[in-house]
């Protein structure tokens, strides 16, 4: 029993430790918490600031880009107007060359009538010389070798080493064994 009134006095006691705040103690806490508030506020205020430079700088780089890509339109369509009026006076200068040059050209497109006419005689004769080589339906070996006989209806050929061999119907070489 003794050690629990003792227990009691000295929770009673502990109570008394703590004093309250003072009033001194009361304004210093208020003067830090509005030196925080202006801290914070005076950030805010500069970062504020800050974005409206950096937007500022950012306008004056597309004002800067916009004339830049104006005076690069103009430069473009400057070229472009020295280029038709080029065009033209080339054009001109091949319509008057043209009309000294007609009667050669009437000389030249004789002559190339008269070419084409002998070009389809000899594509006619090519087309008589392909119809007989389609008609042997055998491919003529690279190296003229020897005709040495006959093999199922194709001739049999002896290369340059003895081999023996065909052409088959692909145009390959068969050789045949003894």
């Amino acid at each position: 029993m003794k050690k629990l009134l003792l227990l009691c006095f000295v929770f009673l006691l502990s109570g008394n430790f703590y004093a309250q705040e003072t009033a001194a103690q009361k304004k210093k806490a208020a003067q830090q918490t509005e030196k925080l508030a202006k801290a914070k506020a005076d950030a805010k205020t500069a970062a504020v600031k800050e974005k409206e430079a950096k937007a500022a700088d950012a306008k004056a780089k597309a004002k800067i880009a916009d004339a830049k890509a104006k005076e690069t339109a103009n430069k473009v369509k400057e070229t472009n107007a020295k280029a038709q009026e080029k065009a033209l006076q080339t054009k001109k200068e091949v319509k008057a060359k043209a009309t000294k040059v007609e009667p050669k050209i009437i000389k030249v497109e004789k002559k190339t009538e008269a070419v084409k006419k002998e070009t389809v005689t000899t594509k006619k004769t090519v087309k008589k010389a392909t119809a007989k080589l389609k008609e042997t339906n055998e491919k003529a070996p690279k190296i003229a070798d020897k005709i040495s006989g006959e093999y199922n209806g194709k001739k049999v050929y002896t290369g340059p080493r003895g081999g023996k061999y065909y052409i088959n119907k692909n145009g390959n070489k068969t050789y045949i064994q003894d």
